[in-house]
């Protein structure tokens, strides 16, 4: 089955589906082995392995290269992250209609401004209007035939609109088209994703990111209609931490020595990176030394 096809599939059957970040293909894998349904090609992790601001900094080709890197490392559906389409209509549908060619499942595009910024950095952003998104939605559903599953997500909450403006603008997003609709939030509590739930009337399935309101489980999620919940960015966080804590013992220490209740072996690197299927194919198809 294409993996187009896949995310509307799972839905169907499990539910609600659980999604992690990644940023390159070894992410995606540690994601797909932990036993998550899906993984989420983030913009945010992707960004700052480059070591880079979320901000349309990074072009589309290095975002949809590091997707089809993560596609290429799993079995299970990708969603990419593509922010806000990098730029109008015509932009977003040939990012959709490249990203459905190189086998990604889904993506996501937002109502932000061209260029954006991260939705938890400081300082007031703006939003494009809700038709122009509208449109956007529906020109990236037609370039794929369809077929390309669609999230359109908005940043009405984040960016200080009322709860009336979200819903209105998700309400439109879902009537072009859209398979799923992300409603984004910044609140340490998840009141607004509870309240917005309440007045849902639409069929269309609804996503959850609960990065700064960490304390709701995606169980209660799900129950309140949020059918996607993406895990959008603690895999690189938790890198990052468990990097700095390694590299903070091994200067002082001067010997690699000190490392070894913290780090995995070399033989757990091969086995993920699949060292066996190299030696099998070098067995098989290169000609024997000597």
């Amino acid at each position: 089955m294409e993996k187009s096809k896949e995310i509307g599939k799972l839905l169907k059957e499990k539910g609600q589906l659980l999604t992690i970040g990644a940023h390159d293909g070894l992410s995606g894998r540690l994601g797909q082995r932990a036993g998550f349904d899906a993984v989420w090609a983030s913009g945010f992790e992707i960004s700052a392995s480059y070591g880079l601001p979320d901000a349309n900094i990074l072009d589309m080709t290095a975002h949809f290269e590091a997707a089809c890197h993560i596609n290429d490392a799993v079995s299970i559906p990708v969603i990419a992250d593509c922010d806000n389409g990098y730029g109008n209509a015509v932009n977003a549908a040939y990012a959709a209609r490249k990203l459905f060619r190189a086998g990604i499942a889904g993506i996501c595009i937002e109502d932000n401004i061209f260029p954006k910024r991260c939705s938890f950095y400081d300082g007031t952003r703006e939003l494009i209007p809700a038709k122009e998104h509208t449109l956007k939605v529906k020109a990236c559903k037609d370039s794929t035939d369809g077929q390309l599953f669609v999230i359109a997500r908005t940043e009405a909450l984040i960016a200080g609109y009322s709860l009336e403006d979200a819903l209105d603008r998700a309400m439109s997003y879902a009537d072009a088209g859209a398979d799923a609709v992300l409603i984004h939030s910044k609140e340490k509590t998840p009141d607004q994703m509870i309240a917005f739930s309440k007045q849902w009337t639409r069929p269309t399935p609804l996503v959850a990111v609960p990065t700064t309101y960490d304390t709701i489980s995606a169980a209660e999620l799900g129950k309140l209609g949020y059918r996607i919940v993406i895990f959008a960015n603690h895999g690189l966080r938790a890198s990052i931490k468990a990097m700095e804590h390694a590299y903070a013992k091994l200067l002082p220490a001067g010997h690699a020595s000190v490392l070894r209740d913290d780090i995995v072996s070399l033989q757990k690197v091969f086995e993920l990176v699949g060292v066996k299927n190299l030696e099998e194919s070098e067995r098989k198809y290169l000609p024997t030394a000597g």
